[in-house]
């Protein structure tokens, strides 16, 4: 059962969402990361860089402590979890919310108990049996996202994205975990092609029906070199571009390294909308 103060933080953040686009702040407790390879594996750099993104604007931040970048090495779980267990119980006392990035229950299970209060889980509680029963006796948010093992050109995205989400909200309706609390992620460069993952931000109101808030994730993202006629990969400014892009299309929650940057420009956008 969720501590009083993570129920607290983990209800705060659910209620704001759909207020207003809200962020997720990315820290890679890791030392092959695509984007800050290995300058956060210490406490003391971590719960620095955490403090700042909560100045910057960060509504929630989201701790990974294995790579799930393209051709990452596979950890196994005890490395993780030495991982997590570096930076995870400097957090508890932090007004911020805490996720913790992971497709092990057991790495979910301990960052749960130190006081996060989401699990996002890039296979979508497909990979670890385990995940789903972790999640909901721990009364935690979960996101779930779409992955696939490879990459097919010939799908339709969106459609391979519904038949995923199908079974991961049946997954987790089994183990008890209410809608209330569940978000869903489209998986931006995770086994998709430049278009696919084009197609999945400029289409995401064919997945209003599901009546869930959405994450996306494009921040520094290699597919976007492909948008520029450049080939210029993970930049910010096709981040920024990606992100807004996907606000426009519905998204409640942006996934982002650069929070302060990303911050500036949602309150441009909302000054623009007058909202």
């Amino acid at each position: 059962m969720m501590r009083r103060q993570a129920r607290m933080k983990r209800d705060a953040f659910l209620a704001d969402v759909g207020t207003r686009p809200l962020i997720m702040g990315i820290l890679n407790v890791t030392p092959d990361s695509f984007f800050d390879s290995g300058r956060y594996l210490a406490g003391g750099a971590a719960l620095t860089r955490v403090r700042q993104m909560v100045v910057d604007g960060c509504d929630i931040v989201d701790i990974g402590a294995e790579s799930t970048r393209p051709e990452a090495e596979a950890i196994d779980e005890a490395e993780e979890l030495a991982r997590l267990d570096r930076v995870i119980a400097e957090f508890a006392a932090l007004d911020v919310p805490v996720s913790i990035d992971t497709t092990k229950s057991a790495v979910a299970a301990r960052a749960l108990s130190r006081g996060a209060v989401l699990v996002n889980d890039v296979w979508g509680l497909q990979k670890d049996p385990r995940m789903a029963d972790t999640v909901a006796e721990a009364e935690a948010a979960v996101v779930i996202m779409h992955n696939r093992a490879e990459k097919d050109k010939n799908l339709d995205i969106i459609a391979d994205i519904r038949r995923f989400f199908e079974r991961s909200l049946s997954i987790a309706a089994r183990a008890g975990i209410p809608k209330q609390r569940t978000i869903l992620d489209v998986g931006i460069g995770f086994a998709k092609t430049s278009r696919q993952n084009r197609d999945a931000i400029v289409r995401l109101s064919e997945l209003n029906d599901y009546g869930l808030p959405i994450m996306v994730g494009a921040s520094r993202k290699r597919f976007l070199g492909s948008l520029t006629g450049d080939g210029v990969e993970g930049t910010l400014v096709g981040s920024l571009a990606a992100s807004l892009s996907a606000i426009a299309a519905g998204a409640a929650i942006l996934r982002v390294h650069d929070v302060k940057e990303h911050a500036v420009a949602l309150r441009v956008l909302r000054a623009m909308r007058g909202t």
